[in-house]
């Protein structure tokens, strides 16, 4: 069977998954910041993908649900585990011991940019367009805006650890392309998504055990133990299987259009939940991702134009009827 095109133009259903899924990985930073106070990072990432791995297993019966056997698909589950979960995990707790959140957000979201150009390169009907770049400049200026003056003027400070976030900003882009091959194969999201977290706890838990040493620390307290709940049920369990099923339909350069959403629901989240105050360059900068979301999407001006040429052909067309007329 093969498979339909993915839809350059996101459907309102589509764009309702991205916003969703970008407020469960944006409440994720909530969640990490509550974690972080008695267990070190690896261990917060490979708890938060084993227990939605024994989750997603859990799952997978009671909807009637079964895994692929074959050699090709779990390969693939490891390589889309390492690119999208292992690689950038080690690579931005490290990085993130030497530079700011507000530089690493900035830098992560360069990962629309780079998925359009491997997009461009690896696939034949995700190509490149001067509106879709247009759109991921604009709105990775907004990202850029909302996290101020401050977190501008501090890159460049340490280059190999922004270098580091930078890969990990590669390596999403990459996962996403190489993921679609789950669609070709007939791997349905909650499948993919399991196959995916399953592989990256086999693949992290070596890494967290000689880094983090995990029996070396207290037993968390209770709302840690929450926060990694949540971290895995809500954010990873839901979180991935609207991604899976998003890059299913509408592509890799349409998914990961998440990397912008996902600091504007943690800013707006930070705002209702925790009183923070919302500044202008908030607001900017939240305008400018919008603006760079209707870009890419394209259908605002293809509307505008529909618009504007009904009633700039009609006077010419009454003038011909009048000619012919006289």
């Amino acid at each position: 069977m093969i498979p339909t095109p993915i839809n350059k133009t996101m459907e309102p259903r589509e764009w309702e998954m991205l916003v969703a899924l970008s407020v469960l990985w944006g409440s994720s930073f909530f969640f990490v910041a509550v974690a972080v106070r008695d267990l070190p990072p690896l261990t917060i990432v490979v708890l938060r993908i084993g227990i939605a791995a024994l989750a997603l297993w859990t799952l997978l019966p009671a909807l009637g649900l079964s895994m692929p056997r074959d050699g090709k698909a779990w390969r693939l589950f490891f390589g889309i585990g390492l690119l999208n979960t292992v690689l950038p995990s080690c690579l931005t707790v490290w990085a993130q011991t030497h530079i700011g959140s507000g530089v690493a957000s900035i830098l992560n979201a360069t990962t629309p940019l780079f998925t359009v150009i491997i997009a461009h390169i690896l696939t034949a009907d995700e190509k490149l367009t001067f509106p879709r770049l247009l759109g991921v400049v604009v709105g990775l200026i907004g990202v850029a805006v909302m996290f101020g003056g401050a977190a501008l003027r501090s890159l460049g400070v340490n280059v190999v650890a922004e270098l580091a976030v930078v890969l990990a900003a590669i390596a999403y882009a990459f996962a996403a392309v190489v993921g679609r091959r789950f669609r070709a194969m007939g791997i349905t999201p909650i499948p993919a998504a399991t196959g995916m977290v399953t592989a990256s706890v086999l693949l992290l838990l070596p890494v967290m055990v000689i880094a983090d040493r995990p029996w070396t620390h207290a037993v968390p307290a209770g709302a840690t133990i929450a926060a990694i709940l949540a971290l895995a049920l809500v954010s990873t369990v839901v979180g991935y299987i609207l991604y899976f099923r998003i890059l299913s339909t509408a592509g890799a350069t349409n998914l990961l259009l998440v990397a912008f959403l996902a600091p504007v629901s943690a800013i707006l989240l930070g705002t209702v939940v925790l009183g923070e105050r919302l500044e202008p360059r908030h607001v900017v900068g939240m305008g400018l991702i919008g603006l760079g979301l209707m870009v890419i999407d394209g259908r605002p001006a293809r509307l505008a134009r529909r618009l504007v040429r009904p009633s700039g052909s009609a006077v010419p067309g009454k003038l011909r009827d009048g000619a012919r007329d006289g």
